[in-house]
């Protein structure tokens, strides 16, 4: 068998799937003399044991879907316990397995992405780097390559962590526009960014945008619009300041400004324009609908889910018949907007409601 394992992208080393495999193909068996099946010292698949059972890929003979890694962290050896005494193990489902790996590599990708977005520090040091080649300016930036421009808005957006500020005066936008918009709109709303967004009110006339205003501040964007503005701002963070070079020619190029004093202008005109701006929801009568959240029992299935690897545990679980939970499995998939239940489970976290 090759030893590059085509399930390392999920955590797993060649020599951890060698021994899930092998198990795989012979349910039931013991772990006893495996080394010299697979040509390995006992030292190195005891630890691929040890750590499939912990992740709960292996479980001891008469262990249940729901002992996993729970069990596990109960014996004084996960991967030998009742294994010297002539105990068995069997592979868990290759779907459970997947399951549980894909849920925990996500997890991990979760946590690297939050930690990859805090150390903001490292912009000044490398900064300092850059010693006399800084553009001239102090913390003023000149770009004229739209595309160039386009790729800055986007990691901004992408990055910031605490609020993005807007006032653009457009009429209409395109559906390339929405499409390219929409993902990082709504990842931010999902990561707790505060979006405030002030807009003409003649947007309102083009059906697709207004649609798609009302979809942002159903999830939790602030839209205000205004009769008559010609400003166009982009702060994030209140640290970076986005505004065009030439206000009557957005053609001609675009300023990143950082300089802590022109920032706090910039600032001062946006709350200026949005002290004197209208709130879409009063605009359109009716107040925002709240973003959709689960019922008590759609959020105990949601933790089911992430606890147990099969419906008819969780089911059992909850006392409700299989039928019945998989309906709120599914229901709690659509409300998240998830492809799937590891999605789910990224998702809900995210929200913090798990």
């Amino acid at each position: 068998m090759n030893d590059a394992g085509s399930m390392g992208l999920l955590g797993l080393t060649a020599m951890e799937e060698r021994v899930y495999r092998h198990f795989l193909r012979n349910p039931g068996t013991t772990a006893e003399d495996i080394h010299l099946l697979l040509h390995a010292s006992q030292d190195v698949v005891g630890a691929a044991l040890r750590r499939l059972t912990e992740l709960g890929l292996l479980r001891r003979a008469g262990a249940t879907a729901e002992g996993g890694a729970e069990a596990a962290e109960t014996a004084e050896d996960p991967a030998t316990a009742g294994i010297e005494a002539g105990g068995t193990l069997t592979a868990a489902d290759p779907e459970v397995a997947v399951g549980l790996l894909t849920d925990r590599r996500l997890s991990e990708l979760h946590h690297e992405l939050q930690q990859v977005t805090r150390p903001r520090h490292l912009v000044a040091e490398l900064r300092a780097e850059q010693g006399a080649h800084t553009q001239a300016g102090g913390g003023v930036e000149r770009m004229t390559n739209l595309a160039q421009i386009r790729d800055r808005i986007d990691d901004l957006a992408f990055f910031a962590r605490e609020e993005i500020l807007s006032v653009e005066p457009y009429r209409a936008l395109t559906r390339e526009n929405i499409a390219h918009a929409r993902p990082l709109d709504s990842r931010c709303l999902r990561r707790g960014v505060h979006i405030r967004s002030v807009v003409l009110k003649d947007a309102l006339d083009d059906p697709a945008t207004a649609a798609y205003l009302r979809e942002l501040n159903a999830q939790g964007a602030r839209i205000r619009v205004a009769a008559d503005i010609a400003e166009r701002v982009l702060v994030y963070d209140r640290h970076t300041a986005l505004v065009p070079a030439d206000p009557s020619d957005t053609s001609r190029g675009a300023l990143v400004a950082q300089e802590p004093g022109l920032v706090a202008s910039i600032l001062a005109l946006f709350e200026k324009i949005w002290d004197q701006a209208t709130d879409l929801t009063d605009l359109l009568g009716a107040p925002a609908p709240e973003p959709e959240t689960l019922t008590p029992m759609e959020l105990e299935v949601l933790k089911s889910m992430c606890r147990v690897t099969k419906d008819e545990i969780g089911a059992r679980e909850l006392g409700v018949s299989l039928r019945t939970y998989r309906r709120h499995v599914a229901d709690v998939l659509r409300t998240l907007n998830a492809s799937n239940r590891p999605h789910a489970a990224l998702l809900a976290r995210e929200r913090g409601w798990i």
